[in-house]
């Protein structure tokens, strides 16, 4: 955990390989493709316009998956994810129903149905519903490390953190402060 002034940085659990492989093979077969398929009457230079344009959104899309944090500034858990941001005060949450999972045998956790967010194999992140039909902010690097944070308006964060007791340790601690749990 480092820390400055009033920010703590928590990091994530390292993000899988299978992530950045499955990003590398969506934009090489997108190339491939199209290059491969006939286009009647275009030059070649314009050809090569469309995968290049491609490929750099596809690029921008896997540097916006290299934005992954979990801080606390001040009184709030903010979570950047992605293309997403969440920031909320910790008396929001409900620290007592807080706990550390495993999603293969906490099922009920498990990111569902993408609502707005980002997904690839082992990395998923922004709003999601889960298998208990509530909705959850999510940033999951890593399914057997999980830490579930209930929020008082019955929503979730469902979050990877690498070490996820020292998180909330850090959030009970500064929840301790105005006897808020």
């Amino acid at each position: 955990m480092a820390m400055t002034g009033s920010v703590r940085d928590f990091p994530l659990a390292p993000l899988q390989q299978k992530s950045w492989l499955t990003l590398i093979a969506i934009v090489l077969a997108t190339v491939a493709i199209v290059l491969l398929v006939p286009h009647p009457g275009l030059p070649l230079s314009s050809r090569l316009l469309m995968p290049t344009f491609i490929a750099a959104v596809i690029l921008g899309v896997g540097l916006a998956m290299r934005r992954r944090r979990i801080t606390i500034e001040g009184r709030d858990l903010v979570v950047a994810a992605a293309f997403f941001t969440q920031r909320i005060n910790i008396d929001a949450l409900d620290l007592a129903g807080a706990r550390s999972v495993d999603l293969a045998e906490h099922t009920e956790f498990a990111p569902m149905i993408k609502l707005k967010g980002y997904d690839l194999p082992g990395f998923r992140a922004g709003g999601y519903l889960l298998r208990n039909r509530a909705r959850a902010f999510c940033l999951l690097t890593a399914r057997d490390r999980v830490l579930v944070l209930p929020r008082r308006d019955g929503k979730f964060f469902v979050l990877s953190p690498e070490k996820p007791q020292m998180l909330l340790s850090a959030l009970n601690e500064l929840a301790a402060t105005t006897g808020h749990r």
